[in-house]
């Protein structure tokens, strides 16, 4: 968007009456020139400081992008600095965060975002990965409740308030949330592999090995070797048909 500035010259008007006597300008007429002027000069500084805000989170946003985190951090909070109130620039600063591992301190930047605009499914969301990371689970959940009640059709926090549930171990609840996820995108890989993860930790090898044979037939190689370390399948790994679909994909 291209600010297009607007410079207004304010001069006296006044309308001179012939006659005797001199002519006048009160004093209420030089104040009210005066308060013109200074709103104008405002305006004009609040546009010019709206722009470099918006330059330097664009170049945050560039850095982020490019997985540069701490110089896109440091044009963030130059940004910050000028402009308080911009829910993105916080936003995206807390991914930034959480890009570093400093959980807590996106944490901050999410609350910032969610007190500017509480309707923001974004900050909802990445504030729910922050306490996932954190393993702050109960917390975790609330949050992504929030940000799917503001986009319901959200299947990454579907999946991640799975996670955070299957951590919890209330794993029929979190087995929703996965098939939720599907039911939005039905070849959703990740949602398959961490239902996998879910009737393992339950012990229960057939909806294990159906699961996680969905997740390998989409995404092979990531799949069939996440599963050979994944310690969610410790109970299952030593079944004979949880050695045949990995063998299966050597």
């Amino acid at each position: 968007m291209v600010v297009r500035r607007c410079f207004i010259a304010w001069g006296f008007i006044s309308f001179l009456i012939i006659g005797c006597g001199d002519l006048t300008i009160s004093s209420t007429d030089i104040t009210k020139q005066v308060v013109k002027e200074s709103n104008v000069n405002q305006l004009l500084t609040e546009v010019e400081d709206s722009q470099k805000a918006k330059t330097l989170l664009n170049q945050g946003n560039y850095l982020l992008d490019t997985n540069r985190y701490k110089e896109a951090l440091t044009f963030y909070n130059q940004a910050i600095a000028i402009k308080t109130d911009n829910v993105e620039t916080w936003v995206n600063r807390g991914n930034a965060l959480i890009a570093l591992h400093r959980y807590e301190e996106s944490l901050e930047s999410y609350e910032k975002a969610i007190t500017i605009q509480p309707n923001k499914n974004e900050a909802w969301y990445n504030r729910g990965n922050a306490l996932t990371a954190l393993e702050r689970y109960e917390e975790a959940v609330k949050a992504y409740n929030e940000a799917i009640a503001i986009q319901p059709n959200k299947d990454e926090a579907w999946i991640n308030r799975g996670i955070a549930l299957t951590k919890l171990r209330r794993y029929k609840e979190a087995l929703a949330s996965y098939n939720q996820a599907i039911s939005i995108k039905p070849n959703l890989h990740q949602a398959y592999y961490n239902k996998a993860c879910n009737y393992a930790l339950q012990n229960n090898v057939e909806l294990t090995i159906e699961n996680l044979q969905k997740a390998i037939q989409l995404v092979p190689e990531k799949y069939s070797n996440l599963a050979k370390t994944d310690s969610d399948f410790d109970q299952v790994r030593d079944e004979q048909q949880f050695q045949q679909i990995l063998e299966s994909k050597e």
